[in-house]
C-alpha cells in the first residue's frame, strides 16, 4: 500500500507591518463547531502519477475556485501529519479576497450510519491570519509550515 500525500499552496502577504497567511476552515460536520486546529493550508491528495506542484496547483484551484497565483513558488518541504499523510507545501506571496472563494464540495454519509448522502464544502470559511493567529488556527501537523514560512521570509 502506498502512502497517502497531500500537496498545497499557502499564501501570504505583508500588510500593516505584519505577515498574513490564507487558511481554509475545514468542511463537514467534524469540523463544524471547531475552531482552533481545525483551519488547513489549501491541499489535496494526489497519486503517484501526479507531480506534487502540479497537484498544489489543481487543489488550490479545487478547494478555493479560482485559479492558483502564478508564483514565484519557494518550497517549504514536507511533513508528516500524525494521521501518516505526506504533505508537501510551497509558499507564494499573492493576494486574495476572500469573498472570491468557490469552495468545492464532498460527498459523505450524513449523519453516519444513515444511509443519507450529503454534500458539504472542502473549505466552509477562508480568512487570513497573522501568524501568530494562524499558530492556533491551523491544526497541528501543519504548524511547521509556518515556521518555515518565516524562516524563509527572515532570510
Amino acid at each position: 500500500m502506498t502512502e497517502k500525500r497531500s500537496a498545497g499552496l499557502l499564501l501570504h502577504r505583508g500588510t500593516t507591518g505584519r505577515t498574513e497567511v490564507l487558511l481554509g476552515h475545514m468542511g463537514g460536520p467534524f469540523w463544524a463547531r471547531r475552531d482552533a486546529g481545525a483551519w488547513s493550508i489549501p491541499k489535496g491528495e494526489f497519486g503517484p502519477d501526479e507531480a506534487p506542484m502540479d497537484a498544489a496547483r489543481r487543489e488550490f484551484q479545487e478547494e478555493l475556485g479560482v485559479p492558483p497565483p502564478t508564483g514565484p513558488y519557494e518550497a517549504l518541504g514536507e511533513t508528516r501529519q500524525a494521521n501518516g499523510k505526506i504533505v508537501t507545501v510551497w509558499a507564494v506571496g499573492a493576494d486574495l479576497d476572500p469573498a472570491c472563494v468557490v469552495p468545492g464540495t464532498f460527498s459523505m454519509e450524513w449523519p453516519k450510519g444513515s444511509g443519507r448522502m450529503q454534500e458539504f464544502p472542502e473549505l466552509d470559511k477562508v480568512a487570513w491570519w497573522a501568524l501568530d493567529e494562524a499558530q492556533v488556527k491551523l491544526v497541528k501537523g501543519q504548524a511547521v509550515f509556518l515556521t518555515r514560512l518565516t524562516e524563509l521570509l527572515d532570510r
